[in-house]
């Protein structure tokens, strides 16, 4: 079975950690996908797998903050498949750990280009190849801090709560256009941008619970994959405006049971690799 047959999808974020994830899951129900990051060698490197694989995929490098390479983006998968039918804004990047006042601001502004420019200049250069044709989905990847504050972490977290906000309006303006418009939040993901953590200096102690967070509630990107795969799928036709969290209380219960189990039974806990680097604070 092949829900996703003769779908078109294009994935920014998409030759490493949760965005190759997303473009396996889609070329296995069926889909032809058009991959982006930064790196144009890593995109090739992510086509070749895939294409090694039987897949139908192309790609090319993209930096979503910059507006004229995301509608490049766009003319690329119309070139390549004569159009796309779902749009998944997955690029993002964060910031050291540390206050808001000890970030060098290029840093800030970075996470700001990426991850809010890029999915306004993303989700504007799906719209405007959808609406024409009433029909299409654009899906906005969220993470940490789309609901709350998250002290320590202002720049990603508020430019998460940023997206759901601007998702779930732009799924209102157009609710009635036959466009589904979704934004879902993978919860934690055992990935290379969880393992490798930078921190303003004094605040390394500060994220070692990470470990012990990410062993108890992380997924391997596969799984949110394929919850990104069913919100392209025809699963959620006429249901625009959706916001989806993979993180939910049942699964945080399981977390803590697991972890207590292990605790209780004297069991080593798994190796995980968790690499700190710090970087100074900014001295203007």
């Amino acid at each position: 079975m092949e829900p996703l047959k003769g779908k078109v999808a294009v994935i920014t974020g998409g030759s490493r950690g949760l965005g190759l994830a997303i473009a396996e899951a889609f070329v296995q129900q069926g889909a032809c996908v058009v991959i982006a990051s930064r790196s144009q060698a890593s995109v090739q490197q992510a086509v070749a797998a895939l294409q090694a694989r039987g897949a139908r995929v192309q790609g090319t490098s993209c930096d979503v903050g910059e507006r004229e390479q995301v509608e490049h983006l766009a003319q690329f998968a119309i070139d390549q498949f004569g159009g796309f039918d779902v749009w998944i804004n997955n690029a993002g990047v964060s910031a050291p750990y540390g206050p808001t006042v000890a970030q060098d601001p290029e840093v800030f502004v970075r996470t700001v280009k990426t991850n809010i420019l890029g999915v306004y200049y993303g989700s504007v250069a799906a719209m405007r190849h959808f609406l024409p044709r009433r029909q299409g989905k654009l899906i906005n990847i969220l993470g940490r801090g789309d609901r709350e504050p998250v002290p320590l972490q202002n720049a990603y977290a508020s430019s998460k709560a940023w997206m759901r906000s601007f998702t779930l309006a732009l799924a209102k303006e157009y609710e009635q256009s036959g466009v589904g418009v979704f934004c879902y939040n993978p919860g934690l993901m055992d990935t290379d941008m969880m393992q490798e953590v930078e921190a303003v200096a004094g605040y390394e102690a500060r994220v070692a619970p990470l470990q012990t967070v990410m062993r108890m509630w992380a997924n391997p990107p596969e799984v949110p994959a394929r919850r990104v795969a069913w919100l392209a799928s025809a699963a959620t036709d006429g249901r625009t405006g959706l916001y989806v969290r993979e993180l939910g209380p049942l699964q945080i219960l399981r977390g803590v049971v697991r972890e207590g189990l292990r605790v209780l039974a004297r069991r080593p806990a798994p190796a995980r690799e968790l690499h700190v680097s710090s970087v100074p604070p900014y001295d203007p």
